[in-house]
């Protein structure tokens, strides 16, 4: 009777042991959960999807700030251009405002003007064959908003038009708001 006494507790004992290491298992088991391969594949394709979307406009941006540079270079040949006209003095001819110059800046290859004081720069650098070897205009404007005629003051400047000189041939998107002529 003792004996069969002391097989029942053991095997008690033994069942009691296999229930809390099955339940330990479990509760292990879902401590160590991760993420499936098919959740962790839908956030790649929305980080992929938000990348194309986003990716673009970045570019374009960053182009706009290079060309704002590409303008801002040209601020030495503006301001002889506005001083003349706004002094009262004859325009020198084209090529003779003493602005012109090569290898300006970093996305300014040459710098060229026309007898009226129409600023055209021959861009460079830029990485982007839709912008490199391509020409940006700026334009003198009087009251009136044409060309200025000899004696004329200037009023405002025009930027990016196809239609000044040999007028400018970068496509819009690539040029700031303000220089969209």
């Amino acid at each position: 009777m003792l004996l069969a006494a002391i097989r029942s507790f053991c095997a008690a004992l033994l069942l009691g042991i296999q229930r809390e290491t099955v339940s330990q298992m479990r509760r292990t088991n879902s401590r160590q959960a991760g993420f499936t391969i098919v959740e962790l594949m839908i956030v790649i394709m929305i980080i992929g999807v938000l990348a194309a979307l986003v990716l673009p406009g970045v570019r374009a941006n960053s182009i706009r700030a290079r060309m704002s540079e590409a303008i801002l270079a040209l601020s030495p040949c503006k301001n002889a251009v506005t001083e003349l006209y706004n002094s009262g003095g004859d325009p020198p001819g084209p090529g003779n405002w003493g602005c012109e110059a090569s290898d300006v800046s970093m996305y300014v290859d040459t710098v060229t003007t026309d007898d009226v004081g129409v600023i055209k720069a021959s861009l460079r650098g830029f990485g982007d064959l839709r912008i490199d070897f391509h020409d940006l205009t700026l334009a003198p404007l009087d009251n009136t908003g044409g060309l200025p005629a000899p004696g004329s003051i200037i009023r405002s400047w025009r930027c990016g038009s196809p239609s000044d000189w040999t007028g400018t041939n970068v496509p819009s998107q690539f040029l700031p708001g303000s220089c969209r002529g």
